[in-house]
């Protein structure tokens, strides 16, 4: 089952099958917005659920918030988002055509350009002679470009109601941390996670999910005392845990990844924080866990030029893409920066007494998971596409908890229709499944196949006289008599 799929075919894939739609298209579309499809909605759902399932709900440490996407503007200015939350942005003297300058770059040379200032940028233009790719005319002098998209709130229509669209879902838990830490009664350390809609506007949105205008973020900022910063009571579960492993060092003395296990990165020193080592790990284990191949994944360190100011380390878990490894995952430790701006900008306490230390602390971020719900939807669709020569049709094998229906029903023909239903109405009580009666029997198999619906139950001639219908497992092509009696416990073992 190798990825041999480009971008563009998925793109196309996806709108074939009604599992992504590009946004508008009947008026000619609008970049970087989608809207997800019957099928989509289904897997994307599953995602998340599974997501606050593991980092939540399985967890007496971790409890969730769903904030607003409109907020009180003064908590952006807070976070530095109105003063530096830009992307750099050329220009091209002729045609106006606007690049995202740090891609562009990096496209063009090979050069990774994020983080670079607009000076840097400039000098880099320059240096390289880039010049406009839709007429090879020059760029003006780079800019700044603040990527949030503003509106207003209430009936005037000036400063004074100015808002924006949230451009992370971070700041939310921040804004009401002292709350959540009261209400749930937790103690350091302990979580705050959220999903929910982030909007960037993006100057050159691409690749189809990956890059989009509007998306959503699994998000967990975890809170520790500082003194607990080098001791994570849970890493010792993750030690023998291997991974494809891109440092800093190696990057800059233009070595490869090394695959190790999470003991050696940590005896090594290439890990600082046993939190970041357990946090990259477990979020490696989540992917796998739901079907994907280890392999397709490495964790790369950031370069002191792309490091947050108030980070002391960041990592990435990376996937491969058809367009090379990209961030999946980031995993910085922010420090209390966050907190010490609210309480500076808000004159709120944001501290937390400390029954241990009998103190008052402001805690700080040893790690902030943050998963774009998308980008996790793309990798789980490249691990399971396989394009079957034999079978002669796509096959998604999605893990069955993230599959959109997790069974279909068919009757052999239609005479057995009413057969049919009755099962179908007995599976639909505790299963998500679909009735299908169109077509040849193999055209249905290859339908399902391609909507990745794990197991196929048809009803056949023989149903009436020993209770039992045929299983078809979507993976091996077997096929299994399965009394009607035992067919949801069937199920049910086979779902896990």
């Amino acid at each position: 089952m190798a990825m041999a799929i480009t971008i563009e075919d998925m793109a196309a894939f996806c709108k074939k099958k009604g599992i992504v739609y590009p946004n508008s298209e009947i008026y000619g579309g609008m970049a970087g917005f989608f809207d997800y499809g019957p099928l989509g909605i289904e897997i994307i759902n599953n995602i998340k659920r599974e997501w606050w399932k593991t980092f939540v709900q399985s967890r007496e440490d971790i409890v969730g918030i769903d904030g607003s996407i409109i907020c009180h503007p003064k908590v952006w200015k807070a976070s530095g988002h109105v003063d530096n939350f830009e992307d750099v942005m050329l220009t091209c003297s002729r045609c106006k055509n606007k690049v995202r300058a740090d891609t562009f770059i990096e496209e063009q040379t090979g050069i990774a350009a994020d983080g670079f200032t607009v000076e840097m940028i400039n000098n880099a233009v320059s240096e390289n002679k880039l010049s406009c790719p839709k007429c090879k005319s020059e760029f003006e002098k780079a800019n700044d470009f603040n990527l949030m998209f503003k509106t207003n709130v209430g009936p005037l229509q000036d400063e004074s109601s100015l808002a924006y669209l949230r451009p992370e879902t971070a700041q939310l838990i921040f804004a009401n941390f002292k709350l959540v830490s009261e209400n749930s009664r937790l103690k350091l350390p302990f979580g705050i996670a959220q999903v929910g809609k982030a909007f960037r506007n993006e100057i050159s949105p691409r690749n189809f999910l990956f890059r989009c205008r509007e998306f959503e973020q699994m998000e967990i900022e975890y809170f520790i005392r500082k003194d607990m910063f080098d001791s994570c009571p849970w890493v010792s579960e993750v030690m023998s845990h291997e991974i494809s492993v891109y440092s800093a060092e190696m990057q800059e003395k233009g070595q490869q990844q090394k695959q190790m296990t999470i003991k050696q990165a940590l005896e090594k020193g290439i890990i600082m924080s046993p939190w970041h080592a357990y946090f990259l790990a477990i979020n490696h284990q989540w992917f796998i866990n739901l079907g994907t191949r280890p392999e397709h994944f490495r964790i790369r360190q950031h370069l002191k030029t792309e490091k947050s100011h108030y980070a002391t380390d960041t990592w990435d878990l990376e996937y491969n893409f058809p367009f090379g490894y990209k961030e999946l995952q980031g995993i910085a430790d922010r420090g209390t920066f966050d907190l010490d701006q609210h309480i500076k900008h808000s004159k709120k306490d944001m501290s937390l007494f400390d029954e241990e230390k009998k103190e008052k602390v402001i805690p700080m971020v040893v790690a902030e998971p943050s998963l774009g719900v998308g980008r996790a939807f793309l990798v789980f669709l490249f691990d399971a596409y396989d394009d079957d020569k034999e079978r002669g049709n796509i096959v998604l094998h999605l893990h069955p908890r993230l599959a959109p229906y997790k069974a279909a029903v068919f009757p052999l023909v239609n005479k057995l229709d009413d057969k049919a239903r009755e099962i179908f109405s007995m599976l639909k009580q505790d299963f998500h499944v679909i009735y299908d009666r169109s077509g040849s029997i193999g055209r249905r198999y290859a339908r399902a196949d391609e909507q990745g619906i794990p197991f196929c139950v048809t009803i056949d001639f023989d149903t009436e006289n020993d209770s039992s219908v045929t299983v078809r497992d979507r993976d091996s092509t077997k096929q299994e008599r399965v009394s009607l009696n035992g067919l949801k416990d069937y199920l049910c073992k086979k779902l896990i």
